[in-house]
């Protein structure tokens, strides 16, 4: 896979897909990333990257000029795929859009600084915003690192051990169930005993039924869209049932 980043600030992309995960796939040769700096491709001594904008208002908006040449440039370099915009008024980010994107060949991102991009340049060349959250950063760059991520740690061999992803939290549509170390300190204080039991099959109800009461819990947005199984539905009544009579006790 390759993906071909366009930022103004290419050193902070260069650190966040050299560390952990990412950068064991770059490693590896299963990814690529490469930053693009528009500013590179301005024109003037200034090289400037930002105007005014029509209508007044605070702030700056960045030019269409230097990006188009920037993003002409990595298209003649072999970046393939969509221009993806990261963006506030993007749709939200998910791990189903992460695995999506996984399984393509590459895309570009595109990181707006100041008040944002001319929209013009938006509505010729971006093939789709994405947000990370309903916030505001100073740019999107983090917001290019989140993706990178998220996608990178789903590409095969990225992982020493590929079942920890398919055990993520929103993979199944569920947040993920609660972990317990073999610490020295601790021992087993505090570990539930169907985790020492040895048992797999009581130990994949428990998990799978703490992953429902989690969500039910802490999220029930995400458990209103799924269609629970008549098991699931079972589990979590289960468990809601033993929080009610917890929450009776003197």
């Amino acid at each position: 896979m390759r993906i071909d980043v366009l930022t103004l600030f290419p050193e902070f992309i260069a650190q966040a897909a050299g560390v952990g995960v990412v950068g064991r796939a770059v490693e590896r040769g299963l990814v690529a990333v490469k930053a693009w700096n528009p500013r590179e491709y301005a024109a003037g001594n200034y090289r400037r990257v930002d105007e005014r904008p029509f209508g007044g208002g605070p702030g700056m908006v960045m030019l269409p000029e230097p990006l188009e040449a920037c993003l002409a440039a990595a298209r003649a370099d072999g970046a393939t795929g969509p221009l993806i915009y990261l963006s506030p008024q993007g749709a939200r980010f998910t791990q189903a859009r992460a695995r999506a994107l996984a399984t393509t060949p590459g895309f570009l991102l595109l990181c707006g600084r100041y008040e944002g991009v001319d929209e013009r340049f938006i509505e010729a060349h971006v093939d789709e915003e994405l947000s990370i959250g309903d916030y505001v950063l100073s740019g999107g760059e983090l917001a290019a690192a989140v993706v990178v991520d998220a996608v990178g740690r789903l590409l095969d061999g990225a992982l020493n051990d590929a079942a920890s992803a398919a055990q993520d939290s929103f993979e199944d549509g569920l947040l993920d169930c609660p972990h317990y170390t073999r610490s020295e300190r601790l021992g087993t204080a505090g570990v539930p005993e169907v985790l020492l039991s040895g048992d797999h099959a009581r130990i994949a109800r428990w998990r799978r039924q703490q992953a429902l009461g989690r969500t039910w819990r802490r999220r029930p947005d995400l458990l209103a869209r799924l269609a629970l199984s008549a098991e699931d539905r079972r589990l979590l009544e289960e468990f809601i049932a033993r929080q009610a009579s917890r929450a009776d006790a003197p």
